[in-house]
């Protein structure tokens, strides 16, 4: 176990091979002159963490016997109060991601440090609760505590955060870990929702060692999953370039386990299921975001810090015509004119209007969106009760859905009461697409973007959304995402009594019926329960 008792400097040697003298036995700094200036000022800072960190830190290390199937459990002293496992993409951020690869492994045992792009998370999670499973069941109380006090930490952008939610939600576990995320990615909405801040982190040990406080000392927050199938004719030629038609987010994978009355199940169509925690958007805010994905794919040396990303992405809306869309972009791109969209009305699905000039739309289960702006607002009470809405909660059962008709409406969220189109409130949601004059559009999950073809004769494609189940999150006092639990309180931020939020394109719309989508794995069907007869 590293950092334990008095082989913290064991520990070290261990982890990098330091030599020792053969006469002081004094640990000597490694030769230096191949490697990178970073791994020699990281391992002088780490000669500086004092006895009171090692013990601290030994409050988050978990024993190699735990992670690695088959090894003895030797000098087990002390039970971490927080253990953690972490997941880095060494890739996110420029150079931040393999920095804070090197500090956590330097703090933590090695072995409960992943880098994303190395090691699949899916493979370590069950491996390392195969491995808790035998061990509890051989009457191992320590692992029965490691299992009850886990907490996962995840470093990298909204879709490697939501790629680990979908990797816990699939595990099936009775008490899933709860999630705490580092902002390392270009928008940083998911942990800007839940208080770790939209900036990218410091790389440094005491600053590492100060977010490892802050997670020990999170609360836990459950929020909904929300489950995404669609089923899709594949495109016989023809690419996207420089990204495949089909090179879909993390977040989405084919499956062929469908009904057999299923009037879509025919060959060369393709079903995907997947899911999102924040949101799932179509139009021209994916657009953009496509285009700037494309373009760090082709160029990913210029893509190096935060501040260069969110200024070429800002470039990329007015090149792309997101400002001036009603010019640039032809009426065949607006909501209305690509999809039919359907919402679930008190066990019937019914049509939902959407005005002619909304060209992006987003289905949003967090308080946070295209870096840390809330598109739902803060609706005015007695609106909200005329039009039947309720305040929005991270674990009601229900998603918000907004629309936008170009960027400067977008901005109008930076305005303290400003918000979008409100559309409707909804459990579950079906997009319909058909013929017509547009050749693709584009959606993205959490963010991560693809272009999607859509039909050139009488095929359909179809896209549906519902709720299924809920995850973990760790949440600091920062917290902008509100629980259910945390009750009406007529002084939270959430809830503006004076807000004048009129709306000619609003329209009222009903309260939704709560229920699940229910699957016998997480966002997944068996072939029992997928009877997609009804989205012909």
């Amino acid at each position: 176990m590293l950092f334990q008792g008095n082989n913290a400097v064991t520990s070290f040697e261990n982890h990098f091979s330091f030599r020792y003298s053969s006469t002081s036995k004094r640990l000597q700094q490694p030769r230096t002159e191949n490697m990178p200036n970073r791994f020699s000022s990281c391992w002088t800072r780490s000669m500086e963490v004092g006895k009171n960190s090692i013990r601290t830190l030994k409050d988050f290390s978990i024993p190699d016997y735990i992670l690695l199937p088959g090894t003895e459990p030797r000098g087990v002293t002390h039970l971490p109060a927080c253990p953690v496992v972490v997941f880095i993409n060494s890739k996110s951020g420029g150079q931040l991601g393999g920095e804070l690869l090197l500090t956590y492994s330097l703090l933590l045992n090695k072995n409960q440090v992943y880098d994303l792009e190395i090691n699949a998370p899916d493979k370590v999670l069950h491996q390392l609760y195969a491995n808790l499973e035998k061990l509890k069941h051989n009457g191992d109380n320590f692992a029965v505590e490691i299992q009850n006090r886990l907490r996962i930490i995840v470093a990298g952008g909204d879709g490697t955060a939501s790629w680990l939610l979908g990797v816990v939600s699939d595990l099936q576990l009775p008490h899933p870990p709860p999630v705490a995320t580092v902002p390392l990615g270009t928008g940083n909405n998911l942990p800007f929702a839940f208080g770790w801040g939209k900036k990218n982190p410091a790389t440094d040990i005491q600053s590492v060692m100060s977010f490892l406080d802050n997670v020990k000392a999170a609360k836990e927050m459950k929020i909904d999953s929300w489950h995404i199938i669609m089923r899709m004719k594949a495109p016989k030629e023809g690419s996207c370039d420089p990204v495949a038609p089909l090179e879909l987010p993390h977040a989405m994978h084919a499956f062929n386990r469908v009904s057999s009355s299923d009037k879509l199940n025919l060959e060369g169509y393709h079903t995907y299921r997947g899911g999102f925690w924040n949101y799932f958007s179509m139009g021209m805010d994916a657009q953009v975001s496509y285009a700037f994905h494309s373009e760090r794919k082709l160029h990913p040396e210029r893509f190096k810090n935060q501040l260069y990303n969110q200024s070429a992405y800002l470039k990329l809306g007015c090149t792309q015509g997101w400002f001036m869309s009603s010019l640039f972009q032809s009426s065949s791109r607006n909501i209305a004119q690509l999809t039919k969209v359907k919402i679930m009305k008190k066990g019937q699905w019914e049509n939902l209007h959407i005005p002619r000039s909304i060209r992006s739309i987003v289905c949003l289960n967090l308080p946070s969106f295209s870096g840390g702006l809330n598109p739902w607002g803060k609706p005015n009470r007695k609106k909200s009760i005329y039009r039947d809405l309720t305040l929005p909660f991270v674990d009601d059962g229900l998603f918000e859905v907004v629309g936008f008709r170009d960027a400067w409406h977008g901005l109008v969220l930076l305005a303290p009461n400003g918000h979008g189109t409100r559309l409707a409130q909804t459990s579950r949601i079906r997009f319909e697409f058909h013929k017509a004059a547009a050749d693709c559009t584009f959606m993205r999950i959490d963010g991560e973007p693809w272009k999607q073809p859509l039909p050139k004769d009488d095929a359909t494609v179809v896209i549906e959304i519902s709720h299924h189940g809920q995850v973990s999150m760790l949440a600091t006092p920062l917290c902008r995402s509100k629980s259910m639990k945390d009750g009406d309180d007529p002084s939270s931020p959430s809830v503006d009594h004076d807000e004048d939020d009129s709306s000619d394109e609003e329209l009222s719309e009903s309260s939704e019926e709560r229920r699940k989508f229910g699957a016998a794995e997480t966002f997944k069907y068996t072939d029992d329960e997928v009877d997609m007869s009804h989205i012909s």
